[in-house]
């Protein structure tokens, strides 16, 4: 049985992507990238909203760079996805599915007989399977930046009762916090 997993890379406030859009202010170096990689190793699938979609589909065809990049698109391409959007036509990335709809019954029944972790990318997909305690873990990466105001890592109108699994220090001043929901 897979677990549902949540991760983010967020400023200091809590944003994904501050008032503009913009979410340069998180890339992320080699440190926190390979650290970034290893999380992401055991996903099987990986469901995203159409923007996180837009933004990671360069991971099909990027073939060069430094090790830990030739390293995420290798994870990357290895993975199953699948892509909400009622908008968007086709899928452009290999071993990648459209689905119009995001069922929390559906995403359920997925995760528990999956094999593997499933991951659920970008805020907005995230959201509803936050609210319904369908996320097992989640992966904070916090930046340290504040940028005031955007797109938010997480929903405001959700309680949920998490236990601290582990926190790790990055030497660039990025802090991952590692968190379950409580059972």
């Amino acid at each position: 049985m897979g677990r549902l997993v949540y991760s983010a890379i967020a400023s200091l406030d809590g944003y994904v992507a501050d008032a503009q859009g913009r979410f340069d202010w998180c890339a992320p170096d080699e440190e926190v990238h390979a650290f970034v990689n290893d999380l992401e190793r055991p996903i099987g699938t990986h469901l995203y909203g159409r923007r996180m979609y837009d933004v990671l589909a360069v991971w099909d065809t990027i073939d060069g760079g430094s090790d830990v990049t030739v390293d995420f698109a290798r994870i990357w391409r290895a993975a199953d996805k699948v892509v909400y959007s009622r908008t968007l036509d086709a899928v452009s990335t290999g071993r990648t599915r459209l689905e119009r709809e995001l069922d929390l019954d559906t995403l359920a029944e997925r995760v528990r007989s999956s094999p593997t972790d499933v991951s659920i990318g970008g805020p907005t997909l995230a959201a509803p399977a936050l609210r319904a305690g369908l996320v097992d873990d989640l992966h904070l990466l916090l930046s340290p930046v504040l940028v005031g105001g955007g797109l938010p890592a997480l929903p405001t109108d959700v309680r949920l009762d998490l236990e601290l699994v582990d926190e790790h220090r990055f030497a660039n001043g990025v802090v991952h916090l590692h968190h379950r929901l409580r059972a």
